[in-house]
């Protein structure tokens, strides 16, 4: 639910084609739905976005029945199921590798409004944004009142900020303890807000490079793996390996694994959702967990544990099999291979 780009596909400038490769890298490494994540950008880059991600909607209806059933190359995508803004009303103290040029603050509806958004039947539209900044409390408000799943980030808010917000409807963290300002034994901020409250879940970049592993295991001590979903965060140089790109108008270079922007700072990240299931497997968490925090979790704060998240009898047959290494052996979506290792 967090995810700005694969195989070479950025979504901030992708056309349906290009999101199709990532979709279909996706599936490859098991996922089976997603949400493209856009970063502070000018109007007219935010409706070029959104005139992708929805025709790549549009295409999923399309029946898949003549996939092949084995490969390394799948013609069945995973979902794309909306759209996430990180930003761009967020806090330029803690912008992280986002543009404060394409910030912006709440001053009326028309500044929602400007936001291009899409018609498609189902579409989630889902916001990461600072509640601190001027008229934030009544953005998250607004969002709520329009059923967008609203997720604090990029923010420097006091308790008390984030206590109106949680009143005014925001239930989730972005990237929890990444841009955001740290624990503090006189002002616990953002951190020690989301680690008090069990009503608030969190998501975390599992990469070992975002969030050191003992503290991602603090984090799940204190959440449990009921509050917490992993994202990938990743960016169009995911599966491409090292060397330098050029994302959001800047050179990011790779580096053993590692993003890097020109100001020094990480740029997202490289690794997949399973990457970082396989992090969370070793350090110690249970099959049961890992599914709670790569599917089911993200599937309750988007509003769909009715339809998948879990196996059930009447849910979507999207499923993720993998061995006892951790390798995906098959991908199904809505019932159909979309990907299968060879012999399978």
């Amino acid at each position: 639910m967090h995810i700005h780009g694969a195989a070479g596909a950025d979504t901030m400038n992708a056309t349906a084609p290009d999101l199709f490769k990532a979709a279909t890298f996706l599936a490859q490494h098991g996922v089976t739905a997603w949400l493209p994540t856009l970063v502070p950008a000018a109007s007219e880059e935010y409706a070029q976005a959104l005139n992708g991600i929805g025709e790549m909607m549009d295409r999923s209806l399309v029946d898949h029945s003549q996939s092949p059933r084995s490969g390394l190359q799948s013609t069945r995508p995973a979902r794309v199921l909306g759209v996430h803004y990180e930003g761009p009303f967020v806090n330029d103290q803690q912008c992280g590798a986002l543009h404060r040029e394409h910030f912006r603050t709440f001053k009326n509806i028309a500044d929602l409004d400007s936001l291009p958004t899409l018609d498609q039947r189902g579409a989630i539209h889902m916001m990461t944004l600072a509640p601190e900044i001027d008229g934030g409390i009544e953005l998250v408000k607004e969002l709520a009142k329009r059923g967008w799943v609203v997720s604090i980030g990029h923010t420097r808010a006091t308790t008390d900020v984030l206590d109106q917000a949680f009143a005014a409807g925001a239930r989730h963290m972005t990237h929890f303890m990444n841009a955001m300002t740290g624990l503090h034994h006189r002002a616990p901020g953002p951190v020690g807000w989301g680690l008090m409250h069990d009503e608030v879940s969190c998501d975390l970049i599992a990469d070992g490079i975002h969030l050191d592993p003992s503290v991602l295991k603090l984090i799940l001590r204190n959440k449990t793996a009921r509050r917490i979903s992993l994202i990938s965060d990743a960016i169009a140089a995911t599966g491409l390996g090292d060397g330098e790109y050029e994302i959001w108008g800047e050179q990011i270079a790779v580096t053993n694994g590692r993003t890097r922007n020109a100001k020094g700072s990480i740029a997202g990240s490289v690794i997949t959702m399973l990457d970082a299931v396989r992090l969370m497997f070793r350090l110690g968490f249970s099959d049961h967990e890992l599914a709670e925090m790569s599917s089911l979790n993200p599937a309750r704060l988007l509003g769909l544990d009715q339809d998948c998240g879990s196996i059930a009898e009447g849910k979507r047959a999207d499923l993720a099999v993998l061995d006892e290494n951790l390798n995906v052996q098959l991908t199904m979506i809505g019932g159909e291979i979309a990907y299968a290792t060879d012999g399978l």
